[in-house]
């Protein structure tokens, strides 16, 4: 099963390296420099969710996932990609590789450092003194020259196909599929553009830049994430970068703040489980006082003004309410809760909105689609037919033909 992706988009130095880290507990390389990523990272975060193992008063055993505390910790796919700077979209610096791994994640993290600590160059600087507005919209700017670019080099065969009777969304998807943009993302841009009813050969570079805006918007929905909150320039940069995009998701965040916290608590050193408000030390003869001073500082200057790290909470936003997954329960048995081999609540799966009972059955085999004959609602007994639209924190059962007894 495919894990949904994530990807971390910004300049160099912004702190995507330490955000990858922070959600992965991985150990990739972060320095000041720019383009210390060169290659794109990947790693294993996960999103949150309410688990249904108390609402049916069980207690699981997840193999596909893990539960802590009553919380279902679900995996992603998160990539962190080499920085970008002006004129990626034409190669410059790592631009091109950078790009086209970008194009292949189902929702962006933008991370801005937000302390205003990052120049034009992507080179850090004296807090305060760069500009995080600027930097987010070079940054958009790179991505929707990236978007005319494909499609200016591919008009040609966009335009064979018109001719042969391919509506304009079809001919564009079959050169799109490989950058995860669907017929229905070009349909949607087309309309927020006024260009349906636009002859194609006939679009001004206008028409273009219009286009690319709005599919670049459709099909790689973006959080804003606003890096090193806990410095003391940022706050000032964080309320103008929300003033000036009101129509965005802008989340403090402190992605030192979570990596420090996840790294004491994987020590023994404190109890903290990721996105939550507070954390509790329970070895404080086991802290110097360098480790002291970080923690009263977190515990201060992030979790007590913004109430999280915010590392957590942006990958929940982005899945959740960007992209509407619900998470769904797959089960063999509707009564016990369990797969074949008696583990009760195995697995969930993130389904995107608009999903069915079919697409489930896809998902768990092609084989159960093939003889798909109804599901069985765990909480209600109810038989649910195939075109059944899945609710988040389903718990289902599948019936098909080819299903083994």
């Amino acid at each position: 099963m495919a894990l949904v992706k994530v990807g971390l988009i910004g300049k160099t130095n912004t702190g995507k390296t330490t955000f990858f880290n922070a959600a992965t507990l991985g150990a990739a390389e972060v320095s000041t420099y720019p383009f210390t990523t060169k290659q794109p990272n990947y790693g294993t975060a996960h999103v949150t969710s309410l688990c249904v193992c108390r609402e049916f008063g069980v207690r699981d055993n997840p193999r596909n996932s893990k539960c802590v505390e009553g919380w279902r910790y679900i995996p992603i796919e998160i990539i962190d990609l080499p920085g970008l700077i002006k004129g990626a979209w034409a190669g410059k610096g790592l631009g091109n590789q950078f790009l086209s791994v970008a194009s292949q994640s189902d929702v962006l993290l933008h991370v801005v450092d937000i302390s205003g600590s990052v120049d034009e160059e992507g080179k850090l600087t004296e807090p305060g003194t760069g500009n995080p507005i600027a930097d987010y919209y070079d940054i958009e700017e790179e991505l929707v020259m990236w978007f005319m670019k494909l499609l200016e080099r591919n008009e040609d065969k966009i335009v064979k196909s018109l001719k042969q009777g391919v509506s304009l969304p079809q001919a564009m998807a079959e050169i799109l599929k490989g950058i995860k943009i669907s017929e229905q993302h070009i349909s949607i841009a087309l309309r927020q553009s006024n260009l349906m009813n636009k002859d194609f050969e006939n679009w001004t570079p206008l028409d273009d830049k219009k286009f690319a805006q709005a599919l670049r918007e459709v099909s790689k929905p973006t959080i804003i994430i606003a890096n090193k909150i806990d410095l003391d320039t940022a706050p000032e940069n964080f309320e103008k970068l929300r003033d000036q995009l009101p129509d965005k998701i802008v989340v403090p965040c402190s992605a030192e703040a979570e990596l420090s916290l996840r790294r004491a608590e994987q020590k023994g050193l404190i109890k903290y489980i990721p996105g939550q408000e507070t954390f509790e030390i329970i070895k404080m003869e086991g802290l110097t006082e360098k480790q002291k001073w970080a923690l009263d500082f977190i515990a201060k200057r992030v979790l007590g003004q913004y109430m999280r790290t915010g590392v957590q909470f942006a990958l929940n936003v982005a899945i959740f309410k960007l992209l509407k997954m619900n998470a769904v329960y797959p089960v063999y048995d509707p009564q016990k809760l369990s797969d074949k081999h008696g583990n009760i609540l195995p697995d969930v799966l993130l389904m995107p909105d608009g999903s069915t009972v079919e697409d489930l059955a896809k998902e768990i085999h092609t084989e159960l689609a093939k003889g798909l004959m109804y599901a069985i609602d765990a909480r209600t007994g109810l038989r649910l037919p195939v075109n059944y639209k899945l609710k988040d924190r389903d718990v289902l059962s599948i019936y098909s033909a080819t299903r083994r007894k």
